[in-house]
Formats: C-alpha cells, sequence, structure tokens
C-alpha cells in the first residue's frame, strides 16, 4: 500500500501543499474550514509526517545529545535521569552516549550526534585537554558542561557543583576526631574535577598545619578497580593513614572491598569517607560521610540551560557553582588511642 504524502493530503483535502505545510507546522493564515479539511484528510488517508525531513525544513529537530563520562558511575545515572526529565518536559527527545572515560570513545559519540543534527549538546568531558573538543565548542550546535569542562573553552557555560567547602568541613570534622594521618585516592590530573578535589584536600588539610606525604596521594582513575589498589597500596604502608578520602564513589567502593579484605573495621581501625554520595552508603555498616553534590538539580539545570540557548540562538553565561554538603554518617571515628 502506497505511503501518503502531503499532495495526497492536499488534493484530499481540496487545497494547495502550502496550506498543508501551514497547519501541519501550526502556522497563521489558515481559515479554519480548510484547517478542519486539511485535518480529515490527514485522519482519512493514515498520512504521518516525515520527521526528519520535518526538522530540516524547520531547522530543529527537538532532540538533545548528551555524552557522559561513565554511565555506571551512579552520580552520572542520576545526572542523565534528570536531564531526561527536564528534556522531556520541555518538548526534547534524549540521545545518550557513555565515553566511558575513554576521549576516542568520546569523540565518537560526539560525531554521531552532530550527524543526527542534535539541537544541542550537554557533555562531561573524559580529559581536560582533549583537542577534538575544541572543534565541537566552536561549532554551531550549543555545548554545555555538565559537571567538568575542558582547558580553553572558558566562553561554554558550565554547570557544576563546587564541594572544596564540603571538603574543608570534612578536614575538619576528621581532624576534630583527632586524625593526622590523612590520605586520598584522587581522581587523575587531566580530569578538571580529579584536580579540584585533591587541591581542596590538600589546602584543607594544610591550613590546619597537616603536611599530607606523596605515599598518601594515591592517584585511581574513576573507576572502582583502581580504587581497589590505591587502597591495598595504603594499607601495605609501614605507616598507614588513619582516615581517607576517595574522590569518587566508584573508587569508594574498591576503598571499601579492599578494606574488607583485609578485615579492618571501619571507624575503629580506619576512617572512610567519599566524595559523591548514592544512596546505598547510607544502608551500609557503618554507614558512609560523603559530600553529597546536588545531582538532580544539576542536570535539571543543565538541560534547562541549553534548551534556553537553542531557544535565544545564542550563548548565555552558566549559573554560579552549587554548593555540595558534607553528610556525616558513623564511618568516621576518633582516632585509636596511642596513634598519633
Amino acid at each position: 500500500m502506497k505511503t501518503p504524502t502531503v499532495k495526497d493530503v492536499a488534493r484530499e483535502a481540496g487545497v494547495s501543499t502550502a496550506t498543508v505545510s501551514r497547519v501541519l507546522s501550526g502556522k497563521e493564515g489558515v481559515s479554519e474550514d480548510k484547517r478542519l479539511r486539511v485535518l480529515a484528510a490527514i485522519e482519512r488517508l493514515g498520512y504521518r509526517p516525515n520527521a526528519v525531513a520535518r526538522s530540516l525544513r524547520m531547522e530543529s529537530t527537538r532532540t538533545l545529545g548528551l555524552v557522559i563520562s561513565n554511565v555506571t558511575n551512579p552520580f552520572f545515572t542520576e545526572v542523565a535521569r534528570a536531564v531526561e526529565d527536564e528534556a522531556a518536559r520541555e518538548g526534547y527527545s534524549l540521545i545518550l552516549g557513555n565515553a566511558d572515560e575513554d576521549p576516542a570513545k568520546e569523540e565518537l559519540y560526539l560525531n554521531v550526534l552532530l550527524q543526527k543534527q542534535v539541537d544541542g549538546i550537554l557533555l562531561s568531558p573524559a580529559r581536560s585537554d582533549a583537542p577534538h573538543l575544541l572543534k565541537v565548542v566552536g561549532g554551531r550546535v550549543p555545548v554545555v558542561f555538565l559537571d567538568r569542562s575542558i582547558d580553553g573553552a572558558a566562553g561554554v557555560p558550565v554547570v557544576r557543583a563546587d564541594g572544596r567547602r564540603a571538603v574543608d568541613s570534612l578536614v575538619e570534622h576528621l581532624t576534630g576526631l583527632g586524625h593526622r594521618r590523612l590520605a586520598i585516592i584522587s581522581g587523575p590530573r587531566e580530569i578538571i574535577s580529579g584536580r579540584e578535589r585533591l587541591e581542596a584536600f590538600l589546602n584543607a588539610a594544610g591550613r590546619r598545619g597537616i603536611r599530607i606525604p606523596d605515599e598518601y596521594i594515591k592517584f585511581g582513575n574513576f573507576r572502582r578497580s583502581s580504587g581497589l589498589e590505591a587502597m591495598r597500596k595504603l594499607l601495605a604502608l609501614a605507616e598507614p593513614p588513619t582516615a581517607v578520602f576517595a574522590a569518587n564513589n566508584l573508587m569508594a567502593l574498591g576503598a571499601l572491598q579492599a578494606l574488607e579484605e583485609a578485615g579492618v573495621r571501619i571507624p575503629q581501625e580506619i576512617s572512610f569517607a567519599s566524595f559523591d554520595d548514592v544512596p546505598w552508603f547510607g544502608l551500609l555498616k557503618p554507614p558512609i560521610t560523603a559530600v553529597a553534590q546536588p545531582t538532580r538539580a544539576l542536570g535539571a539545570s543543565a538541560a534547562s540551560l541549553l534548551i534556553e540557548m537553542i531557544r535565544e540562538r545564542k550563548s548565555t553565561k552558566g549559573p554560579e557553582p552549587m554548593e555540595a554538603q558534607l553528610v556525616i554518617r558513623g564511618s568516621c571515628g576518633p582516632v585509636r588511642e596511642g596513634v598519633r
């Protein structure tokens, strides 16, 4: 059976194809009688507009692209859900790409999104120094960075949380419990959020007269396996730390596995905290102290900002960073008696 076309609808309704197009696009200048005849003809013929062709005519696909760095990270999972909800509320569909912390995979997804002619892109970069991203942010498609940004793209808005004050509160909490041997499982230096969390931790310790030696700084890649390996190395030191801060939730999960394997009790033998709170942190025994970002608010704000840029056809300044909060639970306790 032949698929009905705009010409078929026009012939059936006794109007021009231009009139049918005006009815389909919701434009004014069509009498009520003609509009009703066109709608009736569409119903009788079972006509369905070609979405791709219509998007080319209207210069819009009503589609957003979202490329996140790791879909298995609960933080990004919740962010993606918030983006999708806000996009749907505004009448946009969402195409999701998981870069898996791999710049090459990230570049591949970005090329696909551009080929799909998405109206805008939300991006959490896998690295802060990837050259392929500069080409994307300098193109015709609006871009908003989410959680992370890149070097050399100062004009691109960023929606993110500022965790420095919360990290400072964490260090204050730990030192108040008597801890002086503080360690961190940091994210990679190549990612801005990795650098920022490390600097915040070191600065907070320095303000309290604590110098963190190099052997107490272990670098991971924001994956569970790197947290496992880092914690094993910390526990193997001749003088292990009394408190450890993991710079994201997946590395925290690996670190907790290492502590379980070694039979090290939390918080009796070591205090532990994580950046990025997740629901199951509160269910563990003991529940985990964590820096909580306003995850859903970040996703919704980023999507709303991108849609505003699409509608206004111009770039805009990103909002001020949202504040992260320290959630104190039972995983941090007083330093053991006799330990300095």
